[in-house]
């Protein structure tokens, strides 16, 4: 009795659910001119089309996805994996993604690591299962190893790194030149009469890392300025990593007046600490920093200036090169790699 009662709700759901067989007999047309009708093909009059999607709006047809994605072998979704969506950066990247996705009509799929290794790895294994076509990835900050990277090229599934980038060979990338970024920032305050500039860096692992120390150097010694290891502190990014950093500097021999940090949330975790130690920030020592946030024009210490790394240009370009590399396979192995010039902006009123 139960499986004849299940028998009947089956076929009794199914009756409720048009057909594109139901609308071709309907219209005396074939099922193949009403697939063809419902996807807009050329080769099927205006006038047949109008009349099946009157009629397919009528009975309240809808496409069947799953035929679509088995018969295009895609899902029309991406997977997009950040550290921390509360990070302005990283929101504003999302808005740049969602845009360009939404537009080629994609869906967006966002998990946050949390800068946790472990987190990360879950959730692209999660997003893999979920059979999404391809990954925008910004790697947590705590991430040691690549094995779940591998897997995904390994199984042909395209990533498009951005932002934080593993240090991975052929890869696709998205960034802002750092480098540049940070002689421009360094270049600044020398120009001011700094001498003694102090860097809080990120983890000596990240990519970003090494580009900020790179660039610091290459500006001390354009200026014949001899480079002090001392005065460079990487951290693991935490306010607590900073107050250790905050520290250190102001323990050294050369305090510096000066402080390039990693971003503007160091800085402001910096220049609290430098008040709280009754070193007042922007007459004692003034900060430069990374990602330019729009709240820092409604603090009370503000760095005097900032280098905007246009997140949402990196989101936007991010997106357009999974798009690209989904339409032509053959370029996921080319390693495509886009650069976007950052932007030193002044804090007028300190500047």
């Amino acid at each position: 009795m139960g499986n004849e009662l299940t028998w009947v709700i089956i076929k009794l759901m199914a009756a409720e659910i048009p057909t594109m067989k139901e609308i071709a007999k309907k219209l005396g047309i074939s099922t193949s001119s009403v697939s063809r009708a419902l996807h807009n093909h050329p080769s099927i009059g205006l006038r047949t089309r109008m009349r099946v999607n009157e009629l397919a709006k009528e009975l309240d047809y809808e496409l069947n996805q799953t035929a679509i994605f088995f018969h295009n072998k895609k899902t029309f979704t991406v997977g997009v994996i950040l550290p921390q969506l509360t990070e302005t950066f990283f929101s504003e990247a999302i808005s740049g993604i969602e845009d360009i996705a939404n537009k080629n009509k994609y869906t967006v799929l966002v998990g946050q690591s949390h800068n946790n290794e472990e987190r990360e790895k879950a959730i692209i294994q999660t997003m893999k299962e979920h059979r999404v076509d391809g990954f925008i990835i910004s790697i947590s900050k705590n991430t040691t190893h690549y094995e779940h990277f591998e897997m995904l090229k390994k199984h042909n599934i395209p990533m498009v790194f951005f932002d934080c980038i593993p240090q991975m060979k052929n890869i696709n990338t998205v960034e802002c030149n750092i480098e540049t970024g940070t002689i421009k920032a360094v270049t600044l305050l020398l120009k001011k009469g700094y001498r003694i500039i102090g860097l809080i860096n990120g983890p000596e692992r990240l990519l970003a890392s090494k580009q900020r120390l790179d660039g610091y150097k290459l500006a001390i010694h354009k200026h014949r300025l001899k480079y002090d290891p001392n005065l460079v502190i990487n951290t693991d990014l935490t306010t607590i990593g900073t107050q250790n950093a905050m520290l250190q500097l102001l323990k050294y021999k050369r305090v510096p007046t000066a402080i390039l940090t990693f971003n503007d949330y160091v800085a402001l975790d910096a220049v609290q600490y430098a008040r709280k130690n009754n070193v007042m920030a922007s007459s004692e020592i003034s900060f430069v920093s990374f990602a330019n946030l729009p709240s820092n024009c409604y603090t009370s210490y503000p760095p005097i200036a900032s280098i905007e790394q246009f997140p949402y240009q990196q989101g936007q370009k991010s997106m357009e090169t999974l798009l690209q590399i989904l339409a032509d396979p053959k370029k996921e192995n080319n390693g495509l790699k886009t650069i976007i010039e950052p932007q030193l902006v002044v804090n007028d009123i300190l500047s």
